[in-house]
């Protein structure tokens, strides 16, 4: 199987241990878990195995599993075993992305040979985007950050150099543009891509217990510390810890983080031995660190030592012209984890939405994308049209009327503007002097034949 794995997750301890073992003498390569947390830190685009979970478990259940794993991976196989009154919710399971489900009781023989079907079929997933990326066509990386402009093509190049160096890196960017995306690729493109991946929000972590969450701790170190216990670095060894807006990291804990960086090396609370660390650290930020460091909530040091690579992941307002094509993106990527028929999305929808502004970036796009393939919201974007909501002047509604018709128009036409003029029945010039007062850009507007090649291909 070529090092495959199967992550079996199960919250009851005897099935788990018999399950394991049976598929053991089957050839497969079995790690259990008794919750789903951990599964998560060991799925992305560069795994090559299978998930078999159990859907009835406390905390996050099969189901909720499964659309976590197509989130970081629509390809990743996933089998649902159920009980016998789960057979419907499995049913619902595979027309939302489960490869396969097993109902109790079931043979060891039955479950391998659904698991080596699913490995061959993960197998062959991974040789075809390995050849596609050879081949230089669309790959893991650029599936992830779609877009054509400069902006983006730079950024996916420096993101393939900085992850095969396997240095610790600073990810800066305004919210919502994706820079927790940006670390599971740096991670997936490096050779730790086969090891944990550990997300940290250092604004989420409670005062209180915030050392023993990190660095772990001995019986005894607290009150209420009955056993010794793993902190979340420990946890993360082989692979990469991500330190989510770590501007939030509490100034005395950033002292004790830098011997960290500095020596590789923790100490759990209560011991006076040292482990040795073996992560890369990747650390996000929204706000100007070097601000921080000036206002005095940052340590010099600190910043410094992170800074040993940078990337800039840029705003919606930098790359305008890729609004259109990551937005029917992210309409297919909703019908798909919905269940729903991809929804023809009308070209002055598509006009609308580039041509309004996004300060919550990808994550308000893809919001808008998922109201839009649950019928929420039909014709996202239009709302930022003046008279567009019913209020206002006639001539506000009339000129929000004739700039969408003349923005659809655009759109359908791939921002060719003398078929525009003629369908319209006004001379080019006229045209021009719309454009420019609605504030159109034909080039934006343009893509609409690039979609269409999209929806097509």
């Amino acid at each position: 199987m070529n090092g495959q794995r199967v992550l079996l997750v199960d919250d009851e301890e005897e099935l788990r241990r018999s399950t394991a073992q049976a598929l053991e003498l089957f050839g497969l390569s079995v790690q259990t878990f008794s919750h789903a947390d951990h599964v998560l830190e060991l799925t992305g685009f560069g795994f090559d195995g299978v998930v078999v979970s159990d859907i009835r478990m406390p905390g996050i259940d099969g189901m909720t599993l499964l659309h976590r794993i197509r989130e970081l991976d629509a390809e990743i196989p996933v089998i649902l075993v159920t009980g016998h009154g789960d057979v419907q919710l499995a049913v619902k399971a595979m027309r939302e992305g489960a490869y396969d489900f097993l109902e109790k009781p079931f043979t060891p023989q039955h479950l391998a040979g659904i698991i080596r079907r699913a490995l061959d079929r993960r197998g062959l997933v991974l040789e075809n985007r390995r050849l596609r990326a050879v081949a230089g066509k669309r790959d893991d990386v650029e599936a992830r950050l779609p877009g054509r402009t400069q902006v983006m093509v730079d950024l996916r190049y420096q993101l393939r150099a900085i992850g095969a160096a396997d240095a610790d890196t600073l990810v800066i960017g305004e919210t919502g543009v994706g820079k927790e995306v940006v670390a599971r690729a740096l991670h997936d493109v490096s050779p730790r891509a086969h090891k944990p991946f550990i997300a940290i929000n250092c604004a989420a972590l409670p005062e209180n217990l915030i050392e023993s969450e990190l660095f772990g701790h001995e019986a005894g170190a607290f009150p209420g510390a009955l056993r010794p216990r793993y902190g979340k670095f420990e946890h993360g060894r082989g692979g990469t810890i991500l330190l989510d807006e770590i501007g939030s990291m509490p100034v005395d804990l950033q002292a004790k983080f830098l011997r960290v960086l500095q020596e590789r090396v923790i100490t759990r609370l209560g011991s006076n031995e040292t482990v040795p660390l073996d992560v890369r650290f990747i650390a996000t930020s929204k706000v100007d660190l070097e601000a921080e460091v000036a206002a005095g909530r940052f340590r010099a040091d600190l910043f410094y030592r992170l800074n040993v690579a940078t990337i800039h992941v840029p705003s919606l307002a930098q790359r305008r012209a890729d609004i259109p094509l990551l937005f029917l993106q992210l309409v297919r990527e909703a019908a798909a984890r919905y269940g729903r028929e991809d929804p023809n999305v009308p070209a002055d929808v598509i006009s609308a939405i580039a041509q309004r502004d996004w300060p919550g970036n990808v994550r308000e796009l893809r919001n808008a994308a998922d109201r839009l393939v649950l019928g929420l919201d039909p014709r996202p974007g239009e709302t930022a049209v003046p008279g567009r909501d019913g209020a206002g002047r006639l001539a506000d509604k009339v000129a929000a009327f004739e700039r969408n018709i003349i923005a659809g128009e655009i759109a359908a036409h791939g921002g060719a503007l003398r078929p525009v003029y003629e369908s319209l029945g006004i001379s080019r010039k006229t045209l021009y002097e719309k454009m420019q007062k609605y504030g159109l850009d034909k080039k934006i507007l343009g893509v609409e034949h690039l979609l269409q090649d999209d929806r097509d291909g």
